[in-house]
């Protein structure tokens, strides 16, 4: 394989990690950092005279003008959570560097906590991803394929199978016909209808849309984008056409990363959540380094989301 400098950039090391997050400290300045980067605003009316004061080592902002008490948990994605935010930061470390996927039983024995602590972590964290990337709309020249999730171990192959979670993949490509950025979104079914409405959010009117020639592909003339198709037809692969070798190699990775780390999860609940993750790190894989900080800044600017939220099916983000 050819080297590229985004295939081997260094991104974070593990002793950076420590060096920079090594202490819950350095990891409440980081956090008051990316919080409140020009100084501390009340969240309740955005004043920014205040008092400071701690209670058992936690450090708490009292506004001047409402009075309204803030912590760096309160109001963030570690609302509630009493897990040091040193795990936090290692917890958040392993997701973003990892070029596959960290599982929460995974997690669990990197943090060295239960696992249902583990799963919270793995997927308040997911649901940041998630919630970063719900703006991002795909324009110019734009790859689509549809593609399942789940259904190899039973009920009837191919499309139409009750086990199988179907979700849109797009990928924006530039001028040289490099990927830039993607989407994988899931999606309630392969129709003109679904398409057109998945393409009113997530793609430009100037688009230009290519696709293996699927009935419901045309649907996104619904937000003003061209579709051209290129059909595959009988006895012919996408795999042996050059207009979807990225998009093959997109959604073989992803499969792998999915199959190889997570043996077993409610594809119809959380897979809005898991391609999220995948999706959040491959859209900022040109910065290895800044991904970390950047999740930092999306964990503090998410609001509070409870386990019995989580669990719940199929969130608008």
């Amino acid at each position: 394989m050819a080297m590229t400098s985004i295939q081997f950039q260094p991104g974070m090391s593990l002793s950076e990690l420590f060096e920079q997050y090594g202490t819950e400290r350095q990891c409440e300045q980081a956090l008051e950092q990316a919080r409140w980067p020009e100084g501390f605003h009340c969240p309740s009316c955005s004043g920014i005279e205040h008092s400071c004061f701690y209670v058992k080592e936690n450090k708490y902002w009292q506004c001047s003008a409402c009075r309204a008490q803030t912590s760096l948990r309160s109001g963030s994605i570690f609302h509630g959570s009493k897990l040091p935010f040193r795990k936090w930061f290692q917890a958040m470390f392993l997701i973003s560097q990892s070029k596959n996927n960290i599982s929460a039983l995974e997690l669990k024995r990197q943090l060295g906590v239960g696992y249902p602590t583990a799963w919270r972590v793995k997927h308040k964290l997911m649901q940041v991803m998630a919630e970063r990337e719900v703006g991002r709309a795909l324009q110019g020249d734009v790859v689509m394929d549809d593609a399942y999730l789940g259904g190899e171990r039973r009920g009837k192959a191919g499309r139409g199978s009750e086990n199988k979670v179907p979700f849109v993949a797009a990928v924006q490509l530039s001028t040289q016909g490099h990927p830039q950025v993607a989407r994988f979104d899931p999606i309630g079914a392969f129709k003109k209808a679904d398409i057109g409405q998945w393409a009113e959010r997530y793609l430009c009117a100037s688009t230009q849309v290519l696709s293996d020639g699927l009935n419901c592909f045309p649907g996104v003339a619904q937000a003003g984008a061209v579709h051209v198709p290129e059909v595959v037809g009988t006895g012919r692969r996408s795999t042996d056409m050059p207009c979807f070798a990225w998009m093959n190699t997109l959604l073989g990775n992803l499969k792998t990363a999915l199959a190889g780390t997570y043996h077993a999860f409610n594809f119809r609940k959380y897979a809005h959540r898991y391609l999220a993750e995948y999706q959040y790190r491959f859209n900022r894989r040109f910065d290895l380094k800044a991904i970390l900080p950047r999740l930092l800044r999306a964990a503090v600017t998410t609001g509070p989301r409870t386990e019995t939220w989580l669990r719940l099916a199929e969130h608008s983000c």
